[in-house]
């Protein structure tokens, strides 16, 4: 750390907190309302009529159920290829790496804050509100 003149700490930080990481890769469950930008399901393909009340208590139900389940990486992915309004509900709502600016910010922000493995609380974005597992990059 000395030739590089960071600190122990400060390198924990980047490290931990996703400062200076060039990419993160997540997986997402998207349940859109009648508020969101594009209020169509990518999985149904049908107009969202839910409102965005009713979507966060269905999505927090969802987020109670995927982290008491023994296996919550597991149960995440599998709701996500049921229930996600994104087309990502294909891949498991997995979306690949990413870096920064290429995500909407409240999205950004919340799966570079996370450890891979973990899963976010609720994200309101202009495409409705998200849960997100941080993935780890490699395939």
């Amino acid at each position: 750390n000395a030739k590089i003149g960071m600190s122990r700490e400060r390198c924990f930080v980047r490290l931990c907190c996703g400062e200076g990481m060039s990419e993160v890769r997540a997986s997402h469950l998207l349940i859109k309302h009648t508020g969101s930008r594009n209020p169509v399901s990518r999985r149904t393909n049908a107009k969202i009529g839910m409102s965005k009340e009713d979507a966060m208590t269905e999505l927090a139900a969802l987020r109670a159920q995927i982290v008491a389940s023994a296996d919550p990486q597991k149960a995440f992915m599998d709701l996500a290829a049921k229930r996600s309004d994104c087309g990502s509900f294909k891949s498991h709502g997995d979306l690949g790496a990413f870096g920064r600016g290429q995500m909407q910010r409240p999205f950004e922000e919340a799966t570079y804050a996370l450890a891979v493995g973990d899963i976010s609380g609720i994200v309101d974005t202009d495409s409705g509100l998200h849960i997100i597992l941080r993935l780890p990059l490699e395939f």
